[in-house]
């Protein structure tokens, strides 16, 4: 089993970085060939590989790794300090990474934490899905990315921060404007969307602007952009 984190911004899950963490937009890590969790076929679902790694910031239990559906959308509304934020998941479109996500969500993982990083300039992303709120926090286990290099991170789309191939974990971003300067390193699984009013919600929270605490000019956001809990639609 495997477990990780991505860090697609700056940390554990940063667009691209942090422990190797996940790697933020904004701050893509070193480019490298990264491996594709291409699901093995089984007889009743797909086959998806989770590894353990390092500790877990809230305790949660792997997701299951075999029978993973590989069709069908699925929705969650995330209730957030501007509102309410529906996602729609695309299992076709990666199927392990829908999988992690469903598992922790039903688990409660993503209940009661803060996004801890935002960027606002370049790339207009907001990065959540640490329990520590640090930017170094995963679930204890990391999967490999579900990318085919035609990625593109238009507004609405939902997809992981990481650290390098392989490294997903638990955190992911939301991207609330167009972000596909992003486009150039492709290594950010796109497994959901937003819709045109969750957009909107993201987008009033980040006109709040950010601290610039990190150096890649990204900081916390000065909203507290909290995620009080993540329901099934």
């Amino acid at each position: 089993m495997i477990i990780g984190v991505a860090v697609l911004l700056t940390s554990c899950g940063q667009i691209p970085v942090s422990p190797p963490a996940p790697s933020s937009p904004g701050t893509p890590s070193v480019e490298s060939s990264a491996p594709n969790a291409t699901p093995v076929a089984a007889a009743e679902g797909d086959v998806c590989e989770y590894s353990l790694s390092g500790t877990a910031a809230r305790p949660v239990e792997p997701p299951p790794s075999t029978g993973v559906p590989t069709s069908g959308t699925i929705g969650y509304l995330l209730s957030m300090t501007n509102g309410a934020v529906t996602i729609t998941l695309d299992r076709a479109m990666a199927p392990c990474t829908v999988n992690s996500f469903v598992s922790l969500a039903e688990q409660g993982y993503f209940d009661d934490t803060k996004c801890h990083r935002l960027a606002d300039s370049g790339i207009f992303i907001l990065q959540c899905g640490d329990p520590s709120g640090t930017g170094k926090g995963g679930p204890g286990y990391e999967f490999a990315n579900e990318t085919d290099g035609t990625e593109t991170y238009t507004e609405g789309v939902v997809a992981m921060a990481n650290g390098g191939p392989g490294s997903n974990g638990s955190q992911f971003f939301l991207v609330w404007a167009d972000s596909s300067s992003l486009d150039k390193k492709r290594h950010f699984t796109i497994f959901g969307h937003m819709d045109k009013a969750s957009r909107d919600v993201v987008a009033s929270m980040a006109e709040e602007g950010q601290d610039g605490s990190n150096r890649d000019g990204t900081g916390r956001p000065n909203n507290p952009c909290e995620i009080s809990s993540v329901t099934r639609l």
